[in-house]
C-alpha cells in the first residue's frame, strides 16, 4: 500500500523529507513584500511605549524594517486620527524636557526638532513656551553648577595675569553655554555676572 500524499497529523514532515523546517512568522515588515498595516502599527506603538515621537521618526523606523511607504502611511495616518501621533505635541513636550532637564537652549533644541523632522511652525511654537527669562536662569543654573567645581580665580599677583585668568575662565563657560545652544550675548551676560558674585574684585593698584 502506497504512502499517503500529504502531512499525517502528528508527523514532522519537514524533517522527513530533509526540507528545512519553517522559523517562526515575522511580526514586522523585514524581508521580502513588507508587512501589513496591523503589523505597522504594533511596531509604532512598541516604538511610542518607550518614549513620544514624532511622525517622521516613526516613518524612518518603519522603513529600516522594510514595510513599503503606502502601508507605512496608511498606519501612521491611522495613529495620528487617534491621538497617538501629534507633532505639536511632541514638540511641546521635547522643548520643555530638553530645556528644564538637559540644559539646552532654544538654539539647540531647535535644531533637535529639524533634525526629528519637526515643521518649523510646530517648533516656533514649542520654543516660545520658553521665554527669555526662563532662558536666562537655566543658563544661570549651568554657570553656577561649573564653577562649584572651579577654584576661586586668585585675587592677588601680578593684575594682568589675573585679569588673563579670568579671561580664559569666561571663555570656556561661554563655550560650554554655546554649545548648549544658549545665544553668545546673553551667555557673555549670564557668565560676567556669576562671576562677580563668585569672585572679589581685582585689587587696585
Amino acid at each position: 500500500m502506497s504512502e499517503p500524499d500529504g502531512d499525517e497529523p502528528g508527523t514532522n514532515h519537514g524533517a522527513r523529507t530533509g526540507r528545512p523546517r519553517r522559523g517562526r512568522r515575522r511580526t514586522d515588515g523585514e524581508g521580502p513584500g513588507g508587512g501589513t498595516e496591523a503589523q505597522a502599527k504594533d511596531v509604532c506603538l512598541r516604538l511610542l511605549t518607550d518614549r513620544a515621537r514624532s511622525r517622521a521618526e516613526l516613518a524612518t523606523k518603519l522603513e529600516q524594517k522594510g514595510f513599503a511607504p503606502e502601508v507605512s502611511e496608511r498606519a501612521l495616518d491611522r495613529l495620528a486620527e487617534v491621538g497617538l501621533i501629534d507633532d505639536a505635541d511632541f514638540a511641546q513636550q521635547w522643548a520643555r524636557s530638553r530645556h528644564l532637564f538637559s540644559g539646552k537652549g532654544k538654539r539647540a533644541i531647535a535644531l533637535e526638532l529639524r533634525r526629528k523632522g519637526v515643521s518649523d511652525d510646530d517648533a516656533a511654537e514649542a520654543l516660545d513656551g520658553i521665554d527669555a527669562a526662563s532662558e536666562r536662569e537655566r543658563a544661570a543654573e549651568l554657570v553656577r553648577k561649573k564653577l562649584r567645581t572651579q577654584a576661586p580665580l586668585p585675587t592677588e599677583g601680578d593684575r594682568r595675569e589675573i585679569a588673563a585668568e579670568r579671561d580664559r575662565l569666561v571663555r570656556r563657560l561661554v563655550g560650554m553655554l554655546a554649545r548648549r545652544g544658549f545665544a553668545q550675548g546673553m551667555a557673555f551676560e549670564v557668565v560676567r555676572d556669576e562671576l562677580d558674585g563668585h569672585t572679589h574684585d581685582l585689587p587696585t593698584e
